[in-house]
Parts: C-alpha cells; sequence; structure tokens
C-alpha cells in the first residue's frame, strides 16, 4: 500500500476544500479485492460515491481492479456512462415513469425486485427491440428493496417467463443485509441461508448459471461465506470502517480518501465572559483567542456537532465552541495560541496521523461515518490527487 499523502495543496482563494485522494480508493479496491478471494469487486460509487466524486471514484475503482460499478439512482448509472464509464454498471432505484430506455440505450443492468418493475423493463425492451439485461432483487429479510417472500416466487416465474421470451436475460440475483456489520447477529445467517434457498429455487425453474452477491463493505471484510460470486462494497471503497466496533481502517488494510481542510479567517483575543454565537452557547472562561473556522451546516458539518465536533489545528486537537452556524464556526484556542489567519485547520483527515476522523465526527454527533462524508457539500471545492477528476 503506498503512503499517506501529505495535506494538498489548497485551491487559489479556497477558504475550505476537500481533498480526494484516488490513489487511496484505487489501493482501497486492491485490498478488498484480496479479501474477496475469488469472488468479483463491485464498487459502488452511488451518492455522488459516498461524496468523493462520482466519475472520478469509479475511474479509480477501476483502476484498482472493480469489475463493477453499482449505483443506487437510475441517473447516477447514466451520468457514469455519459462520461465514458466502461464495463458492467448495475442500478436499482427507481420509480414508475422511469427512462428505462436510456438504461437499456447505455447498457446498464437494471434491477428487478416486483413484478411491476419487470413489466417496466420488458416493456422498454420491447419498444427499443432488444433484450434488457437485469438482475433481481430478494428481500431476504432487510424489508427494503427486493421481492418478499410469495412475491419473490412470483417474480422469479414471471422473470423465467420473460427470459424464456428474450425480453430479458437475468444476469444476477442478490439481497442486502440488515446487520452485516454485527457479524454474529443471528440475522446474518438467517439472510444469508434465506438467499441461497432463493438462488436454489431459481436453478429449479431453469434460471442457472447467474452472478449471485450478497456481501457488502461489512460482509466482504468480515464473512466470507457470503462472498459468493461477487462483493458489493461501498463505504471500504472509501477507506472507513464499516464495522468501527471490530477495527479502524487501518486494522484492513484501509485508508481514508477523503481530507476536508479549512482556513482560519479570523483570530482575535477576547476576554473571559465573551459570549460566542447565537444565545451565547460558549462563553470564554479567561481571557483567550477566538479563531473563526469559515465551514458550516451549509457546506455539511453537522449542526449537532455544537461543542463536539473535534479539529485539528497545529497538531493539537480541539472542539468546536458553541453551536455551528450556516457558513462558519468558532474555536476557542487558548490564551497562548500564536498562529494567526491563514492557519490550516484540519476538520476530517486520517485515523493513522492522529487527525480527526469521519468516525470521530460521527460518535460526537450519534450518527454513522456513512452520513459524514456523504453530507460534504459541493459547495467546498474538490482537489483530486493519484488518478484522473
Amino acid at each position: 500500500m503506498t503512503t499517506i499523502p501529505a495535506p494538498s495543496t489548497a485551491p487559489a482563494g479556497a477558504s475550505a476544500w476537500v481533498t480526494i485522494d484516488l490513489g487511496a480508493i484505487a489501493d482501497n479496491v486492491r485490498a478488498l479485492r484480496e479479501r474477496a478471494g475469488s469472488a468479483e469487486v463491485m464498487a459502488v460509487v452511488k451518492a455522488d460515491a459516498y461524496g468523493h466524486g462520482l466519475i472520478a471514484a469509479a475511474r479509480a475503482a477501476r483502476a484498482g481492479g472493480a469489475t463493477w460499478l453499482g449505483v443506487a439512482q437510475l441517473s447516477e448509472a447514466i451520468a457514469l456512462r455519459a462520461a465514458g464509464a466502461t464495463g458492467p454498471i448495475l442500478t436499482w432505484i427507481y420509480a414508475p415513469g422511469a427512462d428505462l430506455g436510456a438504461a437499456i440505450d447505455a447498457d446498464i443492468t437494471v434491477t428487478v425486485g416486483s413484478i411491476s418493475m419487470l413489466n417496466a423493463v420488458v416493456a422498454a425492451a420491447h419498444s427499443r427491440g432488444v433484450t434488457a439485461e437485469i438482475e433481481l432483487k430478494v428481500d431476504t429479510g432487510l424489508g427494503r428493496g427486493g421481492a418478499l417472500g410469495e412475491g419473490w416466487d412470483e417474480l422469479a416465474v414471471a422473470a423465467a417467463r420473460a427470459a424464456a421470451e428474450q425480453s430479458v436475460r437475468i444476469g444476477g440475483v442478490w439481497s442486502h443485509f440488515a446487520w452485516a456489520d454485527a457479524p454474529e447477529h443471528p440475522t446474518v445467517r438467517a439472510q444469508q441461508e434465506r438467499f441461497i434457498e432463493a438462488t436454489n429455487g431459481l436453478e429449479r425453474i431453469g434460471i442457472r448459471g447467474i452472478r449471485r452477491h450478497l456481501a457488502n463493505s461489512a460482509a466482504t471484510l468480515t464473512n466470507p461465506s457470503a462472498h459468493f460470486d461477487l462483493v458489493r462494497p461501498g463505504l471500504a471503497v472509501y477507506g472507513l470502517s464499516p464495522v468501527p466496533d471490530l477495527g479502524g481502517p487501518a486494522d484492513f488494510g484501509l485508508r481514508e480518501a477523503m481530507r476536508v481542510t479549512a482556513r482560519l479567517s479570523l483570530v482575535k483575543r477576547a476576554t473571559a465572559g465573551q459570549g460566542v454565537r447565537y444565545a451565547h452557547e460558549h462563553t470564554t472562561s479567561s481571557e483567550t483567542v477566538l479563531g473563526l473556522v469559515p465551514v458550516g451546516y451549509a457546506d455539511g458539518v453537522p449542526r449537532a456537532a455544537g461543542s463536539l465536533g473535534p479539529v485539528q489545528l497545529d497538531g493539537r486537537r480541539t472542539t468546536i465552541a458553541g453551536g455551528v452556524c450556516m457558513d462558519q464556526f468558532v474555536l476557542d484556542l487558548g490564551p497562548d495560541f500564536a498562529g494567526a489567519a491563514g492557519d490550516e485547520v484540519v476538520i476530517l483527515g486520517s485515523q493513522a496521523l492522529g487527525e480527526p476522523t469521519a468516525q470521530d465526527w460521527a460518535e460526537a454527533t450519534g450518527t454513522i461515518n456513512y452520513e459524514i462524508v456523504t453530507r460534504i457539500s459541493p459547495r467546498l471545492p474538490r482537489v483530486f490527487l493519484g488518478g484522473e477528476p
């Protein structure tokens, strides 16, 4: 694995920015490939690649050896193709009336989890006079997407009929765990068993030799028995641990790809008793130095991080003083602070470097690291390192 990069050069005039290490994404995919054994790797790049940039992250994932790309929204799949992405792409969320014809034209594999979804794909294929590539989704216990119970049996039979008529080509079958981040939870084994039952049922009605995939990031890292033919990591592609109770990124051979940095925009001395922010949510206890950090909840800093959010300045960890405003927050830097406006503040960084991480922010604000990285606003300019943006 390559070494951790030094902090990036800021865009000219930027008060805050996001650095994306594309080399880290590629290396993370390589590490996940090793974990996957004989299974292929689908890199999930939904939600603008978890805030890392859809197109750039997809290219980096391909460079690392991902044979598939996965996205939730159909629009994301279309955007990948429009940007020149090659190779197979799977999508799984679309509403009635979606332009499935455009997906077929772009050679995108569409997930089908209900009879109505199957009918919509078949109609789009007929309008084009072609065969559509689909994957079937079975709900094995998450209670979200996919066909459940008798609905699954009906979907399987209808899909087999559509395949026999050459309206669709069934390339795979998949499902999603509810408790993969707790590998010993009884639902994990139960869902695997239901998934195997579902795939065996497909074989009995003549649907054979298709891809099977169930493992997300957590199962890719902790549950080899769930790897089947392909694994489907998302969060781990970006160097974050989906099982923080079991280990951090480095424990799984990963490193964080996102770094968020700001510059102090103003530094001033304040006396004891100075109120900070609306409603004076923080009051200085003694003479001190206040530093203004020009990012806020409009940039993706959680408003819930008031008096809790961790940052690092000149190698020293501190927390936000008072609440998070739309465009800024304040640090109480103590009376001996000798820095100045323009000094860099690390908001998200590397666990290996002892910097605040997405997991630190998640724990401080009562959420998950997924949310922390995906909420970083496009208002902050991106700097891409180690690959093609």
